[in-house]
């Protein structure tokens, strides 16, 4: 079994090209745009997650083709709109690993795990600033909506943290917690509470802050749940 690739990818390229071909094509790949794609493309992304939780990798090299085919199609769809096309997605990748790598690629200096963390971040940060001609309006920029919530969470705070807006200890934030609960009790207990807006923002308020509570303690909260 040989780990250098030939033209699989290629062969996986002229199939969806064959899908996505009016009149000979297949009808329902014909209809899909991005949109209708993606829900698919974050589920099989799970698959790949759920088949390395089970330490199943016969299962993994299954879903890690399903993973793969996603991205072609995208690639395809774009393609169609004279966008790019997948060698371009290579392309852009490739690149984008030898920049954050000068470690590696260049004459960057040797890093331990936490250093190329470190100047992974610092690059991108470069990289963002100079792709849009200015900073971002916000320091909470680029940390996409359709994340799950718990991973979002996650994310926006540990920007918050990058710049000092932190809790100091878990104990601070578990004092938060009893604060959030007891603001929720509140809400609870006043008149036409059900489902009212007022009660959904002080749960999402506790919700927020015991994702906040995992990451001090260094849970992953997607995992614990």
């Amino acid at each position: 079994m040989s780990g250098r690739p030939h033209g699989d990818v290629a062969r996986l390229i002229e199939i969806m090209a064959a899908l996505r071909t009016p009149g000979s094509g297949c009808p329902w790949d014909l209809v899909q745009d991005f949109r209708s794609i993606a829900p698919y493309t974050i589920e099989e992304a799970y698959e790949v997650a759920d088949a390395i939780e089970r330490n199943d990798l016969s299962d993994l090299k299954d879903e890690l083709g399903d993973l793969l085919l996603q991205v072609v199609f995208h690639a395809r769809m774009a393609q169609e709109q004279a966008a790019f096309a997948f060698k371009d997605v290579v392309d852009a990748i490739c690149d984008k690993l030898i920049r954050r790598h000068p470690h590696v690629f260049g004459d960057g200096q040797a890093l331990d795990a936490e250093g190329v963390t470190t100047q992974w971040s610092a690059i991108k940060a470069r990289e963002k600033a100079g792709k849009q001609g200015a900073p971002p309006a916000s320091l909470l920029d680029g940390v996409p909506l359709a994340l799950p919530a718990l991973t979002r969470a996650l994310k926006l705070q540990q920007k918050a943290s990058a710049v000092g807006f932190d809790w100091d200890d878990a104990q601070q934030v578990l004092g938060k917690i009893r604060e959030e609960t007891e603001e929720v009790a509140a809400e609870l207990a006043a008149p036409g509470a059900k489902a009212s807006p007022a009660l959904e923002e002080e749960i999402g308020d506790l919700l927020f802050v015991v994702a906040n509570l995992a990451r001090h303690a260094k849970v992953d909260p997607e995992q614990a749940l």
